[in-house]
C-alpha cells in the first residue's frame, strides 16, 4: 500500500511544479500593468496671470495673482520662488517651471525665471507727417 501512494506523489508532483510555473509567469507579467501615478508639485503657473505681473505691484497683488510661493525663503524675505512639476502617468518625461519674484521697499523689483513674463513694450508709434 505504501508503494502506491509514494507513485502517486510522484505523479503529482510535475502537476503542482507546471501550476507553480504558470502562477509565477501570470504575476511575473501583470507586473508591467501597475497604475503609475500623475505626478503634480507646487504651484500652477498661469501664463495669462503671470503676463499680468508688472514691477510696482506689492505683494498682496502677487499673494492674489499667483498664491503662497512654494517654500517661505528663510535668508531672503525679499525674494518668492514659484516652482511646478508635472509628470505624466504614461511618460517619463518631466515638465517644471521657476519664477522667482523679487522685491525691493515691499513692492515687486523684478522676475526671472523660465515662467516670467515677457517684458511689455510700448506700442510702436508712426510719427505724424
Amino acid at each position: 500500500m505504501m508503494r502506491q501512494s509514494t507513485l502517486s506523489a510522484l505523479a503529482m508532483r510535475p502537476i503542482k511544479l507546471t501550476w507553480r510555473l504558470t502562477l509565477i509567469a501570470l504575476l511575473g507579467l501583470t507586473g508591467g500593468c501597475l497604475y503609475r501615478m500623475e505626478i503634480q508639485q507646487g504651484n500652477v503657473l498661469n501664463k495669462d496671470l503671470v503676463a499680468q505681473l508688472e514691477p510696482g505691484m506689492t505683494r498682496s497683488q502677487v499673494l492674489f495673482l499667483l498664491g503662497t510661493p512654494q517654500l517661505p525663503n528663510g535668508f531672503n524675505a525679499d525674494r518668492w520662488d514659484y516652482y511646478y512639476y508635472w509628470k505624466p502617468y504614461n511618460s517619463n518625461r518631466a515638465f517644471s517651471e521657476r519664477l522667482t519674484v523679487w522685491f525691493k521697499d515691499d513692492k515687486v523689483d523684478r522676475f526671472d525665471g523660465d515662467a516670467a513674463p515677457k517684458p511689455k513694450t510700448a506700442p510702436a508709434t508712426t510719427p505724424p507727417g
